[in-house]
């Protein structure tokens, strides 16, 4: 797997070159807001990526929240953002990589070979001095790029349910204990999870903990597939890349809780 993360200093040196693509994912739970943010400041170039109608595909009790895109939409959205065949794509949000993870992860799906997370996004752009750019950008030229689905590994409901390595909740502890549930119809997680919360990849600046500190965090499940969900696909990209920078390589199960709880044949479970 290539680098999945790009440090502020090193995407300035990078936007040199033409080719490499800039995407703005900024969207979180509740904030829909985002186009305005961007319009507000974002780095100079950056096209704004909407994470509810091009990352995703329209929402469904049976598919979840944020099911994965039709192939065909997906490329027509990355060509529109100018990507063309063998560009580099760099990915950025202002939320510890929360969104952008999601257009990286389907990216690589897709079959684009260097997607890059940049770390401590925007926040970590301006403080390390990056400029910030207003209003709207102009049109990229059109891309060319060829997308085709498959290139990293998916689960769906029932291989989620038989699985026999690690399956990682990824949403917030308290999610999934079942103490609260503020979005989904069942409280709780699949049987045999184990809770590792997303934040818990950060540190308290927002960028990816070191791969030591991320190494530590992951230990034992190397020997072992891994699989992650989360709510609704989303945050369990920013897991699939955390395991990724330590070398695991895991799947990602699309439909994730917000399937998975609308299921009434799908056993539940809660506590720790």
């Amino acid at each position: 797997m290539s680098a999945v993360l790009i440090s502020p200093v090193e995407l300035r040196e990078v936007l040199s070159d033409k080719r490499v693509r800039l995407l703005d994912v900024r969207w979180a739970l509740g904030d829909p807001d985002g186009p305005q943010h961007y319009l507000n400041g974002h780095i100079p170039g950056a096209v704004f990526v909407d994470m509810e109608t091009e990352l995703a595909a329209p929402p469904s009790p049976t598919r979840g929240r944020h099911p994965l895109p039709d192939i065909v939409q997906l490329q027509k959205c990355a060509r529109s953002w100018g990507i063309c065949q063998d560009d580099p794509v760099v990915v950025y949000d202002a939320t510890g990589g929360m969104a952008a993870a999601r257009a990286w992860w389907l990216l690589r799906w897709a079959g684009i070979a260097d997607v890059r997370i940049l770390d401590g996004g925007l926040p970590g752009w301006t403080n390390a001095g990056g400029e910030l750019a207003t209003g709207t950008e102009p049109d990229p030229e059109p891309g060319d790029v060829e997308l085709s689905p498959g290139h990293l590994k998916v689960i769906d409901a029932d291989a989620a349910a038989r699985w026999r390595g690690v399956l990682l909740d990824a949403r917030a502890g308290e999610r999934y204990r079942g103490e609260v549930e503020p979005i989904d119809p069942r409280a709780g997680h699949i049987p045999g999870a184990i809770s590792a919360p997303t934040a818990e990849n950060l540190d308290a600046n927002g960028h990816f903990r070191d791969p030591a500190e991320l190494r530590d965090r992951f230990a034992g499940f190397t020997a072992e597939p891994v699989a992650v969900y989360c709510g609704s696909g989303v945050t369990a990209a920013h897991q699939v890349a955390a395991l990724a920078v330590v070398g695991i390589d895991a799947a990602l199960y699309p439909g994730s809780w917000s399937q998975w709880s609308n299921d009434p044949k799908r056993p539940v479970a809660t506590g720790s």
